[in-house]
C-alpha cells in the first residue's frame, strides 16, 4: 500500500518505463516518459535535500502548467517535504502572504510567477527567513537565484527517505477567499491518496490507463493537482500539458494528440458550445468532465448538441481533495444514458454524505440543507495548526447547500458563506440570479449580501448587461421581473451594471470582491 503520493510514480515508471507520461507544446513539442519523469523527480528531491531541507519544510511551486511542475510537486513529495502551489497570476501582496504564512524555504517560479515572485520575496518579513528561488523557462537570473536546469543538473547523491507515514502533511493549499481571507488547508498523503484511490474504484472509470488525458486546469488548484494530475498517473495516463486557453487552438491540439480525456471548467464550456468545427475535432474523445464550479444545465445542453458529447460534473472542495461526488458514480450507463441536468451526481465509494443543519442535526427530507461530507479524503485542518478540521466522529461541514433525491444523486443548492439573511429570511442567491438571468439583455448575474442597518442584510445585484441593450430598460425589466417572482424580502435592494464579473482561475465568480465592491462607494470593477 502507498503511504506517499509520488510512490505512484514510481509505480508507473516500473509498469512502463518506456511510455510517455508528459507532454508539452511550448516554443516546441516536448515529452517525458515515466522513467523520465521518475529520475527527474529523484533529481528534484536529492536537490532540496542538498539545500539543507529536511522533512516537513515547505517548498512553494509557482508556475503555470508544464512538464517541470509535476516533476517539482513530486521532487518535493518524494523528499518528505510539503508542497505549496500558488497562482503564479496572484497578486505580488498574496504572494508574500503565502510564502510568509507557510515560512516556505524554497520557491520555484516560471515566467508567469517569477515577477510576482521576486516582488513578494523582497516583502517577506525581516524575522523570517528569506526563501531560495529556483527560476524555470530559462529567464534572467537575479543574483542569489538558481536556473531549474542547473538545480537538477547539480543534485548529487541519495534522494532523501521520506517518513513511511501516510498521515504526514503533503500539500497546503490556499483557499480561493472569495468567502473571505484565504487560509492554507493541509492534505495529507492519506487524504490525497484515498481520494485517489476512491475514484479509480468506481465502475465508470474517468481516467483510465488508455486514456490521453489533457492538462489544462491549472496544477495550483485542487481539481488539476489531484483529480487530473494524480489519477492520470495512479492509471498511468499521459497527460497533455497545457498553459492558457485558445479555444481553436486547443481544440487543434486535442485532436493531433489524440486526447481521449477532457476535463475542464464552464468557462471552456461556454467558449467551445456552438462552434461548427466541434463535434469533428472531439470525435476521438472518450470523456468530458466538468468541475471546480457549477455548470448551467442549459449550457450543458448547448454543448451536447453541437459536440454530440455529454459532460459528466463531479462536486469536490479543496478539503475533500477533493471529490465527494460525480455523475460516472450515479445507477446509470454513461454510454446510454445522459447525467442528470443540474446534479452532481453519486457519491463516490468511501465518502459518506448527510444533509444537516449547521448544528449537525438532521434536515427535515425534502429541504435543503448544508452537507456534511466524512471519508479518508478529508484534510487535516488549516494550517499551522489543524484548526476547524473534521469533528471527533470525522465529519466536516461544507458550507455548500443541497439536497439527495431518491437515487442517492447530489444536488448543489447554494454556498452556506454566500446565504444572505434578511430580517431573520433566509434568501440563496441563486433562486434570485435565476430569476434575473431570465430578463432579455442580462448576459450574467451574481447576487451577494451587503450589511443593513433595518433588515440585518440586503440583497444586492450585480449585472452585466449586452452591449446593444438599453441599461434603463434592463433595470425596469428586473425590477418588474423580481417583482412579480420573488418574495419582497429576496428582491434586490440594489441593482449595480457592471462591464464584467471578477472570477477566480477555475472559472468561480469571487464573491468575496463582490461583497467589497457592495460596501464600497466606488462600485465600479
Amino acid at each position: 500500500m502507498n503511504v506517499n503520493v509520488s510512490d505512484l510514480v514510481r509505480e508507473a515508471a516500473e509498469r512502463d518505463p518506456d511510455g510517455p507520461a508528459l507532454v508539452e507544446h511550448r516554443t516546441e513539442r516536448r515529452q517525458l516518459t515515466w522513467r523520465e519523469l521518475d529520475d527527474a523527480v529523484d533529481r528534484f528531491a536529492r536537490g532540496l535535500s542538498g539545500r539543507g531541507l529536511v522533512a516537513g519544510q515547505r517548498v512553494a511551486v509557482v508556475m503555470a502548467n508544464r512538464i517541470d511542475l509535476p516533476i517539482a510537486y513530486f521532487g518535493i513529495l518524494r523528499g518528505g517535504m510539503i508542497a505549496v502551489p500558488i497562482n503564479p497570476r496572484s497578486a505580488p501582496r498574496e504572494v508574500s502572504r503565502m510564502l510568509t504564512d507557510s515560512a516556505a524555504r524554497v520557491v520555484l517560479a516560471d515566467e508567469a510567477g517569477i515577477k510576482y515572485v521576486r516582488v513578494a520575496v523582497d516583502h517577506v518579513g525581516d524575522d523570517q527567513r528569506r526563501p531560495d528561488v529556483l527560476v524555470d523557462g530559462g529567464l534572467t537570473l537575479r543574483p542569489g537565484e538558481t536556473s531549474f536546469e542547473e538545480f537538477l543538473t547539480e543534485a548529487t547523491g541519495t534522494a532523501p527517505a521520506a517518513p513511511p507515514d501516510a498521515e504526514t502533511p503533503a500539500v497546503i493549499l490556499y483557499t480561493s477567499g472569495s468567502s473571505g481571507r484565504p487560509r492554507g488547508a493541509m492534505l495529507t498523503h492519506r487524504a490525497l491518496l484515498a481520494n485517489i484511490e476512491q475514484i479509480a474504484s468506481l465502475e465508470n472509470l474517468p481516467v483510465g490507463p488508455d486514456d490521453v488525458v489533457l492538462g489544462l486546469l491549472p496544477l495550483f488548484h485542487v481539481y488539476g493537482l489531484n483529480a487530473i494530475l494524480g489519477q492520470a498517473v495512479r492509471q498511468g495516463a499521459p497527460i497533455v500539458m497545457v498553459d492558457g486557453f485558445d479555444p481553436a487552438g486547443l481544440l487543434e491540439l486535442i485532436e493531433s494528440e489524440g486526447v481521449t480525456n477532457v476535463p475542464l471548467a464552464p468557462p471552456v464550456v461556454a467558449a467551445w458550445a456552438g462552434r461548427d468545427d466541434l463535434r469533428g475535432r472531439l470525435a476521438g474523445v472518450r470523456t468530458i468532465l466538468s468541475g471546480a464550479a457549477n455548470l448551467d444545465p442549459d449550457l450543458a445542453e448547448a454543448f451536447q448538441e453541437s459536440s454530440g458529447h455529454w459532460i459528466e460534473q463531479g462536486y469536490g472542495l479543496t478539503e475533500a481533495s477533493p471529490v465527494i461526488a460525480v455523475t460516472l458514480a450515479s445507477d446509470r450507463d454513461p454510454a446510454t444514458t445522459p447525467p442528470k441536468l443540474g446534479s452532481v451526481g453519486g457519491v463516490v465509494p468511501g465518502v459518506e454524505v448527510r444533509i444537516a443543519e449547521a448544528d449537525g442535526t438532521p434536515a427535515t427530507e425534502g429541504d435543503p440543507a448544508q452537507i456534511w461530507v466524512r471519508g479518508a479524503n478529508l484534510f487535516s485542518g488549516y494550517w499551522p495548526d489543524g484548526e476547524d478540521g473534521p469533528d471527533e466522529d470525522g465529519w466536516y461541514p461544507t458550507g455548500d447547500i443541497g439536497l439527495l433525491d431518491a437515487d442517492g444523486d447530489l444536488t448543489i443548492v447554494d454556498r452556506l458563506k454566500e446565504l444572505v439573511i434578511v430580517s431573520g429570511f433566509n434568501v440563496y442567491p441563486t433562486e434570485v440570479e435565476d430569476v434575473i438571468a431570465e430578463v432579455n439583455g442580462v448576459v450574467q448575474v451574481a447576487v451577494v449580501g451587503q450589511p443593513d442597518a433595518e433588515t440585518g442584510e440586503a440583497v444586492i445585484a450585480f449585472v452585466e448587461i449586452a452591449s446593444d441593450s438599453d441599461e434603463d430598460v434592463v433595470r425596469e425589466a428586473i425590477d418588474a421581473q423580481c417583482r412579480t417572482r420573488l418574495a419582497r424580502f429576496k428582491q434586490p435592494t440594489r441593482v449595480v451594471v457592471v462591464n464584467g464579473l471578477p472570477r477566480s482561475a477555475t472559472g468561480k465568480i469571487e464573491k468575496g470582491r463582490l461583497r467589497a465592491l457592495a460596501r464600497s462607494e466606488d462600485l465600479g470593477l
